[in-house]
Order: C-alpha cells, then sequence, then structure tokens
C-alpha cells in the first residue's frame, strides 16, 4: 500500500512522494506511471508479471493498462511515483507509444546520474511544498521526460521516428539543452551556444522558444536553480561556493536571484530543507 507523503498536481498529471511498507494488490492505471526510489529499504515490484528490483539504482517503468504490485523489503520504501497526463504526454513526444500503445518497452532500466539528480531534487522541492512553484515542477518533469527518452527509447528504437512531431525534433536544440545541462552556469554566452550548434543568434532564440516552451536564458536559470536546490539540500557546499560554481560574481548576486526564482534566500532553503530531513527521520 502506498501511503503519499506529498503530491503536486499539474498539467502534466500528478507527482506524488509516498511511502511504501506493505505489500499492494494487482493495479493498474489509465495513463503511464514512472517510479523512482527515493529512499528507505530496497524493494521490488511486478510490472506486467515481471519481477524487477527497486532500488536507488533503478527506474522502473508501468505502461497504460498494465498491472504492477510492490513487494515490500521489510522497511518502508520511499519513492516517487509520477502519472503523466496523456495530453501533456503527447504535445511533447507524439510518437512515444509504440504500435500496442506502450510508450516503455521495457518496465526496469538503469538510473542514469541525471535522472537520479532530478528525481532527488523533485523529492526535496515536493518536501519542501511552501516553496513550490508549477512552473519550476512542470520544468524538471519535462526534463526528465526527455532524459528518459534520449537515455532509454531513442537508441532502441533508432529506426521508429521516435522524435517525430516532438518539440525536441530539432537535433541542434537538443544539443544545445544538452550543453546547458553539462555546466549550468550564468556565464555562458547564449550568442556563442547559437553558433556552437550551428545557428543564426535569431533563429536560435525562436527554435529554443519553440521547442522548449522557454527562452534561452530561463531555461538557464531553472538549470541554475535546479543545481542551487540539489546542492543546498544535500549539505557540504557553502554558499560562497555554490555561487562562484554557478557563475556569479558575488554571493550577493546569487542570493537575489535564487531570492527571485525560489522566494526564500538560499540559506533560509537550507534551514527548512534540513529541518524537514530530520521531522521526517523522527517520523513527524
Amino acid at each position: 500500500m502506498f501511503r503519499p507523503i506529498h503530491f503536486f498536481d499539474g498539467r502534466f498529471g500528478r507527482v506524488t512522494l509516498a511511502e511504501a511498507s506493505a505489500p499492494s494488490s494487482p493495479q493498474a492505471h489509465a495513463v503511464h506511471l514512472i517510479l523512482i526510489k527515493d529512499d528507505g529499504a530496497d524493494s521490488a515490484f511486478a510490472v506486467g508479471g515481471e519481477p524487477v528490483p527497486f532500488t536507488r539504482a533503478d527506474i522502473v517503468f508501468v505502461n497504460a493498462g498494465q498491472s504492477y504490485e510492490h513487494a515490500p523489503g521489510g522497511a518502508p520504501t520511499r519513492l516517487l511515483a509520477v502519472l503523466l497526463a496523456p495530453g501533456w504526454l503527447r504535445e511533447r513526444f507524439p510518437a512515444l507509444p509504440d504500435e500496442a500503445g506502450r510508450a516503455f518497452p521495457r518496465p526496469r532500466e538503469a538510473v542514469t546520474a541525471r535522472i537520479r539528480r532530478l528525481a532527488d531534487t523533485l523529492a526535496v522541492e515536493i518536501l519542501n511544498d511552501q516553496f513550490l512553484a508549477a512552473e519550476r515542477i512542470e520544468f524538471m518533469l519535462q526534463e526528465l521526460m526527455l532524459s528518459i527518452v534520449e537515455s532509454y527509447l531513442a537508441r532502441r528504437r533508432a529506426s521508429s521516428p521516435l522524435w517525430r512531431g516532438s518539440r525536441f525534433a530539432d537535433q541542434r536544440i537538443r544539443r544545445a539543452i544538452a550543453l546547458l545541462r553539462a555546466n549550468p552556469n550564468k556565464d555562458v554566452n547564449i550568442d556563442e551556444l547559437a553558433s556552437q550548434v550551428g545557428l543564426s543568434r535569431s533563429r536560435f532564440y525562436d527554435l529554443f522558444q519553440v521547442c522548449t516552451g522557454l527562452s534561452p536564458r530561463a531555461y538557464l536559470d531553472m538549470l541554475c536553480v535546479e543545481a542551487a536546490i540539489g546542492k543546498l539540500s544535500a549539505g557540504g557546499t557553502k554558499i560562497a561556493e555554490l555561487s562562484a560554481e554557478l557563475g556569479f560574481s558575488a554571493q550577493s548576486n546569487f542570493t537575489r536571484f535564487f531570492l527571485n526564482q525560489v522566494g526564500i534566500p538560499p540559506s533560509e532553503y537550507r534551514r527548512a530543507a534540513a529541518k524537514r530531513d530530520d521531522d521526517d527521520e523522527r517520523g513527524g
């Protein structure tokens, strides 16, 4: 049985941080489901009758209409469950379902470093829901789906027109996104990035907006916020060091940027995340 801790609804569907501590009966949904472990005990799922492990190294996929059930590992497991709204998914990846209507060919994959970081940041954001922003959650879920398509599906369906009709059909924009992800830094020269992927400045800005729904600079800002939240919640990195790592010339500039994007200064966000962790460990 899943006990919801926090959840958030949006155009993408629903993302839930939940605890699973007992065996579940077989169930199915009318939409596609993604499951990623956040914390707690390792466990397992049966998806369509096939047993799959569920650890922090795994990502589990359940296609619409497919049955799944949870087999607990003893202690509770905390997980992220993403139910994908069909319209939102179709708008971004219309060729994703195959002829049988399946979006995901395998029930389990080894989680990539990028998807692991996204899942960890999503969990932090949902726990700190008083600072949650719908735009930021949707951005991270779009990043999650794009990473899933790139990491697991495109290489297995290379002969099919997987990108046809997709917002992300332009390979040059996908390359630009990959370059921004590799080093989210406010010092990035967007004009140089356009040249690097073989586009003029104006064409690059137009295509990027159409593909992602954001300007290149706004997209970079989202990546910087995502990176900052991940580092702040993990602890260990001084705010001055994080500021320099993200390309800010002064810590005060980073503090102002984070305050504008999230609603509180980075030091307060770090304290709030640490308090949530302490409360969670005490069962509160």
